[in-house]
C-alpha cells in the first residue's frame, strides 16, 4: 500500500491506496475518482504501519481493495459506507 501523511491545522490527513490503482481514474455514472500521485503518492507501507497511522488520523481517504479492507478490519470504516467506483472500493472517514 502507498501511504501519505499530512499534518493540517485540523489534524492528521491520511491517504492510502493500493499500488495498482495509483495514477488510475475510475468512474461510475456521475461519480469519478482519480488516484493522483499528488494526493495519494507517498511511500510503500505494510499493514501494521498503515493501521497505526489510520488510528491516529483525523481524516482518511482510501482507495483499493487491500487498503479499504484493512480500514474495515481495523474498525475505521464501516463496510456499508464503502463506495464501489468502477469495481474499485473507495472510503473516507472523518473523526471529530
Amino acid at each position: 500500500m502507498i501511504l501519505t501523511e499530512r499534518e493540517t491545522p485540523k489534524g492528521l490527513l491520511v491517504s492510502v491506496c493500493d499500488r495498482d490503482v495509483l495514477g488510475e481514474t475510475f468512474e461510475n455514472g456521475e461519480v469519478s475518482i482519480t488516484v493522483t500521485e499528488e494526493f495519494y503518492g507517498g511511500e510503500e507501507a505494510g499493514e501494521e504501519r498503515v493501521a497505526t497511522t489510520l488510528a491516529r488520523a483525523s481524516v482518511g481517504n482510501l482507495v483499493g481493495e487491500r487498503s479499504v479492507s484493512l480500514a474495515i478490519d481495523r474498525g475505521h470504516v464501516e463496510e456499508a459506507n464503502v463506495l464501489d467506483i468502477d469495481g474499485v472500493p473507495h472510503a473516507q472517514f472523518l473523526r471529530m
